[in-house]
């Protein structure tokens, strides 16, 4: 049996301007070829548990447009893709069933969009895909493929973890390679559409595992640099800090996200920068207070938060790791004020990078379902806008033509040349004279 695992590779804006504008801006450019270049870990897992005999091809699919011939002969492809890719991975389904291909569909926008997703797979997978998966396997080979695979209800033990197959990537196609740490988080934000939507339970993937990946990637790139596939690594420090000990034997440089709290554990940032980590995101979302509240639902715990960025961003970026500042323009509260207060604080906080994005209702989230309650969605199934830089609602306080040239000017000032080198000046000055 030949089976294709198929990932709806590629990110980019909807917005031909925004897309026409970001390929004279360096940092944005800079950003988006690391997302495009990063592989389905997702797959890669999955493969990892399929036994021998099977025929296993792993593809990426960047631009449907330019594919011309369906790639390989497939007996079945698995095809995994998120909102924004979703209507291309329909129609390369349709293309490969009219070849007489079984296709199996699964993915965050899947589990979100059930029905219609079925109307174009022979079988679909919800939920967590690793508690199910043999199961779909064993039935594939004895040809009683079910129609629907539904983990909901259950939840993958992460020692369970299998190794993924790494082996099945090109390395001269990737400049990152992922691992992932944890899953789900412990914040419950109205827009998050990440792996808390698959996996409701906070967990994480015991450390020696992740060295074990670590180790086998090391085998394949000599100096790979790693981007952990985390919601929140650091949410819990007692295990963050066993997985830094690990890690900082591996001799690697690495990314990841997490939130602000990391800051006040002094033991937890002497380990991150012995560690070779290179940057964290931090989802900051708002620089202003009103704009944050109620948007975590646990304990409004980001909207606590604002009146430390400062200190904390500095207090981070003083162990040598840089602060890749994530901001939400467009939350519920916002005015047209709300870009230059984006912009005056990247330039007064002494961020190392930056990265704004417009709030988008993903399908499966909160926000998705409050917006069309409140009918504000521009287009309920609009999915291709799903991109978290472009605009799929209406904003309370600005018509949409309005907020997307202010994003644009936006976008235009934090990711110009000039900028980009005034933050990393700033960065490596300030470094400098603390370890005068």
């Amino acid at each position: 049996m030949k089976l294709g695992l198929i990932a709806m590779s590629g990110v980019r804006a909807y917005d031909k301007e925004l897309t026409a504008l970001g390929l004279t801006l360096p940092g944005f450019v800079e950003r988006n070829k690391i997302i495009a270049s990063l592989p389905s870990l997702a797959l890669l897992t999955l493969a990892g548990m399929i036994p021998d005999g099977i025929d296993i091809t792993y593809l990426e699919v960047p631009d449907l447009d330019r594919l011309g011939d369906l790639p390989g002969e497939f007996d079945v492809v698995a095809i995994s893709s998120y909102s924004a890719q979703i209507k291309d991975a329909y129609t390369l389904a349709s293309r490969y069933r009219r070849e007489g291909t079984r296709v199996i569909l699964g993915g965050p926008h899947v589990s979100a969009m059930q029905q219609e997703a079925s109307s174009y797979a022979d079988s679909i997978v919800i939920g967590e895909a690793e508690p199910v998966w043999p199961q779909l396997i064993s039935d594939l080979i004895s040809g009683t493929l079910e129609p629907v695979y539904d983990s909901t209800g259950s939840s993958f033990n992460m020692a369970d973890a299998p190794m993924p197959r790494y082996d099945l990537l090109n390395p001269d196609n990737y400049n990152r390679i992922t691992v992932q740490t944890q899953r789900g988080c412990p914040f419950e934000c109205e827009f998050c559409a990440s792996s808390i939507r698959m996996s409701p339970q906070f967990k994480f993937k015991p450390v020696d595992r992740v060295i074990d990946e670590i180790r086998q990637i090391k085998e394949i790139w000599s100096e790979p640099f790693i981007e952990f596939a985390d919601d929140n690594t650091f949410a819990n420090k007692a295990h963050g800090k066993r997985l830094l000990r690990a890690i900082a034997k591996q001799n690697i440089r690495w990314f990841t996200e997490t939130d602000l709290s990391i800051a006040d554990d002094d033991e937890l940032l002497g380990l991150l920068g012995d560690s070779g980590c290179s940057q964290v995101l931090i989802g900051l979302e708002s620089p202003v207070h009103s704009r944050l509240d109620g948007i975590e639902a646990k304990s409004n715990w980001k909207a606590q938060q604002v009146d430390r960025y400062y200190r904390a961003v500095d207090k981070i970026q003083s162990v040598g790791v840089t602060v890749n500042g994530c901001f939400i323009l467009g939350l519920d509260g916002s005015g047209p004020d709300e870009f230059a207060e984006v912009a005056k604080f990247v330039r007064d906080s002494g961020l190392y990078e930056v990265q704004v994005t417009i709030q988008t209702a993903f399908p499966g989230t909160p926000l998705y379902d409050r917006l069309r309650a409140e009918e504000r969605l521009i287009d309920n199934t609009a999915w291709e806008t799903c991109t978290l830089f472009d605009l799929n609602y209406y904003p309370q306080t600005m018509p949409p033509d309005a907020f997307r040239s202010s994003f644009h000017r936006l976008v235009s000032e934090l990711y110009s040349a000039d900028e980009t080198q005034r933050r990393r000046r700033n960065y490596i000055k300030k470094t400098r004279s603390k370890h005068v």
